[in-house]
């Protein structure tokens, strides 16, 4: 049943689950207040970066390939109401070390796409080096190019969705760091912060990432805080390092978890790894470990050795609210009236953001969407499709 649109909403979080849920549900006529730790963008969350990818290549998984190519529209539109593009349609190169065959994540992917039709460029021997000459030639054998893909300026669409959220309507509550749901007969009617005060409303939608289970604790086995690196380097020949001949891209991804990014406007070249990652506690410095640069520096020796000498510009975990299947958690508590969790991003939710928000708004009001089963509320069970752990932010 919808509720009547007069209802009251507190977003926890104000990430871009929180933030694209705030704005939907005000323009479906809720009163919504956001609260937040702060500051807007927060410098711990994982929507606060230079850029997250934005692509539609996921294996043989039709599922997020297509709600991918509905955030792409959205991501244009975005573009277009702003007045600036923070998504940017530089497309994405795959690389694999082994010819691609059906059941890699490569050619499953090469081939559900260029099945619906897009125009992608499979990589003939000795391609690499002649429209991407950074790249190692004798390593990557194999891969393509896929045009219709790119990569968002993370913080600065956070910025101009906080801009959205305000002038909508909705209130926006920072030094709020929530640390327990009220709760009063069953329902759940607010939320308290660690100062002691207190917000209520109507329904509760908690989008907090990683902190998600520190209000929701019975969803500790299903999802949790995984720490991934992220590190950055600025070369001196910027042209080297802007598409078309440095792309967004990944390299065997499959089997080393690496991909990467053109410079950007302050000309940063960013690299990071979706890998296993480490379990951690949402509150751990945000500092990656020698280990973990080590293991950076041996990856670029051997695939893009014009950065292997460069020192570090800097460096980061990066942390991923993951659920057990890497699927995300957008959907009503069962058991609970008046909850809604929007979450488990799994290192792969940011590029969907044009349409995170009416999937939470839908899943508030319980309206059924072709979204809806597979990010339900859920027991543990069977993984849909392994390729998304090895999908990037």
């Amino acid at each position: 049943m919808i509720i009547p649109t007069d209802g009251t909403v507190l977003v926890l979080g104000a990430g871009i689950f929180g933030l694209t849920a705030a704005i939907e549900l005000r323009h479906r006529g809720y009163q919504v207040t956001m609260a937040d730790p702060g500051p807007v963008p927060h410098p711990l969350a994982a929507s606060n970066d230079v850029s997250r990818m934005v692509r539609m290549d996921y294996g043989a998984d039709g599922f997020y390939t297509e709600l991918c190519a509905k955030a792409i529209d959205g991501w244009h539109s975005w573009n277009r109401r702003w007045g600036k593009d923070l998504y940017h349609e530089d497309g994405f190169l795959l690389m694999s070390s082994v010819a691609m065959a059906a059941g890699s994540f490569e050619q499953d992917s090469y081939s559900l796409l260029t099945g619906q039709g897009l125009p992608l460029e499979r990589l003939k021997p000795g391609q690499l080096t002649n429209k991407y000459p950074l790249w190692s030639t004798d390593y990557y054998i194999d891969g393509y190019f896929n045009p219709k893909a790119g990569w968002a300026e993370a913080a600065q669409t956070t910025a101009e969705l906080k801009k959205d959220a305000l002038a909508t309507g909705v209130s926006i509550v920072t030094g709020f760091a929530a640390v327990r749901l009220l709760q009063n007969a069953g329902r759940v009617i607010g939320a308290v912060a660690a100062d002691g005060k207190e917000l209520h409303a109507e329904w509760v939608l908690v989008a907090a990432g990683v902190w998600t289970t520190v209000l929701v604790p019975e969803l500790a086995d299903r999802m949790w805080p995984v720490g991934q690196p992220i590190f950055y380097f600025k070369p001196s020949n910027l042209d080297d390092y802007k598409p078309p001949v440095f792309p967004p891209w990944g390299a065997d991804i499959p089997r080393s978890g690496w991909y990467g990014f053109p410079a950007n406007s302050e000309g940063v070249v960013k690299i990071a790894n979706h890998g296993p990652g480490r379990r951690v506690g949402p509150d751990v410095a945000r500092v990656t470990l020698r280990e973990q640069e080590d293991h950076c520096r041996e990856f670029i020796a051997q695939s893009l050795p014009s950065l292997a000498t460069l020192p570090l510009e800097d460096s980061k975990l990066c942390l991923y609210c993951d659920t057990w299947d890497g699927d995300f958690w957008i959907s009503r508590d069962p058991d609970r009236q008046g909850l809604v969790v929007s979450t488990g991003g799994s290192g792969h939710a940011f590029k969907f953001g044009p349409v995170l928000g009416k999937l939470a708004a839908d899943a508030l009001e319980g309206i059924e969407n072709p979204y809806s089963e597979r990010f339900a509320w859920r027991p543990l069970g069977e993984i849909r499709n392994e390729s998304i752990r090895y999908t990037e932010a």
